[in-house]
């Protein structure tokens, strides 16, 4: 990583961390084909993430860089709470009830204007301490915050309803929108495709969307890669949910950010597309 890092100079690192995924990411503006450096990291199984991130960053020579600021995204279970509820004395309170963990961690939230809601979100302290450690200047949002907002614009386009699936690191968010406002959201476990068809039509059900009227739109891979049994496996389930639904379709991050150079990057997951080339 510190090669790669070294030819971007001083600035921000983007850092995103999942239960068994890290990666990190750099933005060089001079770079016109290709101005974002991802790399994702090898996660050491045997010791805790705050572990693998403090060897990554002994590793990177960061502050001989200059690089005090990172912006962080949380790939974890998310509690959302209308704006007009939302408490933040009490949030980690409500969040320890709808998540009950064993290990101790730091409850952070992100306000979602366009959406009136708080998403509410939790950090393993031990991991929270070694991200304030190293950047005086740290970020912290939900990983899935800029899709969010990105498939809300685009929900308003057409009259129809719609439902989302983003796939990610073996797991599934469903969540559709009601004008400025979440109508569903969930995420759920989903190691192959079946579980992703399972929880896919009993959300359309649970929601009585129309199977001729109403629309499906899915973004993602559950195997996180551009393999060939990645993608045999979305073409599966695509074929499948086809044969009860007659709107499905899957969005394609080239077309939808109009080829911008970050969708070229292998194996970069689709929040980190939408964080660099919508915002937050």
């Amino acid at each position: 990583m510190e090669n790669q890092l070294n030819q971007q100079g001083k600035g921000r690192i983007f850092i995103r961390i999942g239960q068994r995924h890290l990666s990190f990411s750099s933005i060089d503006a001079t770079q016109v084909e290709a101005p974002v450096t991802y790399e994702p990291y090898v996660v050491k199984s045997g010791i805790s993430m705050a572990a693998n991130l403090r060897e990554a960053l002994k590793g990177a020579g960061l502050r001989q860089m200059g690089i005090v600021k990172a912006m962080v995204l949380i790939d974890e279970p998310i509690l959302l709470v209308p704006v007009e509820v939302f408490d933040e004395q009490t949030m980690a309170e409500m969040y320890h009830h709808s998540f009950p963990r064993k290990e101790q961690v730091q409850v952070l939230f992100n306000v979602l204007p366009d959406l009136n809601a708080v998403a509410v979100f939790a950090v393993n302290k031990d991991l929270y301490t070694v991200l304030a450690d190293n950047f005086p200047g740290l970020t912290v949002i939900a990983a899935l915050t800029p899709v969010w907002r990105h498939l809300h614009r685009r929900s308003f386009t057409g009259v129809r309803s719609k439902l989302y699936g983003y796939l990610h690191e073996q797991k599934l968010d469903i969540f559709s929108f009601q004008q400025n406002r979440f109508k569903f959201y969930n995420q759920f476990e989903a190691p192959h495709s079946h579980d992703a068809l399972y929880y896919l039509l009993y959300v359309w059900r649970q929601l009585k969307l129309s199977t001729e009227h109403d629309e499906l739109h899915l973004v993602g891979s559950l195997m996180g890669s551009d393999s060939q049994a990645a993608q045999n496996e979305q073409q599966w389930l695509t074929d499948e949910l086809r044969r009860y639904l007659q709107n499905v379709y899957t969005i394609n991050p080239s077309a939808e950010f109009n080829r911008a150079p970050v969708t070229k990057i292998g194996g970069m997951p689709f929040d980190l597309m939408t964080l660099f080339t919508k915002g937050r």
